[in-house]
């Protein structure tokens, strides 16, 4: 089965409304020049911005908001999928962190899915856990016009527990929403996780990163062998993707390291 995903590489500003119609320039750039079946934008692009935690938390908003209601918008306005990542307060405000979600909207633009990031990033100097509650539980992968979609979130490729999770639900296809920092190694360690939770698992990624100054590009869409499909480099810009599900089943066949595992040793 063959179908056409986008990824949207983009900067994000503090504001949701700015990159809300952000977005909506960018769904209608992509519709134009590949008419995907999903469009998956990065980690929590609804608003990123510095400063001291409080405030960029103000941004934060519930899911019946209106960043989301604009993103429920868009996906039934071009008939579209639309997976997107934002930062949504927590049920008690005084706790003064948010959740890092992500947020999966089908073609009539109603909410599927929604997941809280698991696994944070408290690594190279930073920690995430300190603004972000973590959730307390892995995403639901879900049936789609366009395979079984699994999820997770950045800093979670490092985990290989994460994206076998996801195998083990029958996902064929992980999305992978991120705000990979630059730095040293961080280029090599992005491509080399993401190629490598695809080849043990035997899935299609579509890892979708933010671009700005701190924040590194390079999103990457690879096969079940591993194989880049797409790449977005640097820059803002729409990343065609096209998929052909039937390759899993091929290389299952002849690559069967899923069903080869032995639980009982582990």
């Amino acid at each position: 089965m063959k179908s056409r995903f986008a990824m949207i590489q983009m900067e994000s500003v503090a504001d949701p409304s700015v990159n809300l119609g952000k977005a909506g320039r960018f769904v209608r750039e992509a519709m134009e020049l590949c008419a995907p079946d999903l469009i998956v934008f990065p980690e929590t692009f609804m608003s990123e911005t510095g400063g001291a935690i409080p405030e960029r938390n103000a941004w934060a908003q519930p899911l019946d908001g209106p960043f989301v209601a604009g993103m429920q918008k868009l996906a039934k306005d071009h008939g579209v999928w639309i997976v997107f990542g934002m930062k949504e307060t927590v049920e008690d405000p005084a706790d003064g962190r948010v959740y890092n979600a992500v947020v999966m909207l089908d073609d009539k633009g109603s909410v599927v899915r929604t997941y809280h990031k698991t696994h944070l990033y408290d690594a190279f100097g930073y920690k995430e856990s300190d603004e972000i509650k973590a959730g307390d539980a892995f995403f639901e992968p879900v049936d789609t016009p366009f395979g079984r979609i699994g999820l997770f979130v950045c800093y979670e490729v490092r985990f290989p527990e994460v994206a076998r999770a996801q195998r083990a639900k029958g996902a064929e296809i992980i999305l992978l929403p991120t705000a990979w920092v630059k730095g040293d190694m961080k280029s090599l360690h992005f491509e080399t996780l993401v190629k490598a939770r695809a080849i043990e698992n035997t899935v299609f990624i579509l890892a979708c990163d933010q671009y700005s100054r701190i924040r590194m590009g390079e999103s990457i869409a690879v096969d079940p062998m591993g194989v880049t499909l797409a790449g977005g480099g640097e820059g803002e810009k729409v990343i065609p993707v096209f998929i052909d599900t039937d390759r899993i089943a091929e290389v299952r066949k002849k690559l069967p390291s899923y069903e080869d595992r032995r639980p009982e040793l582990y």
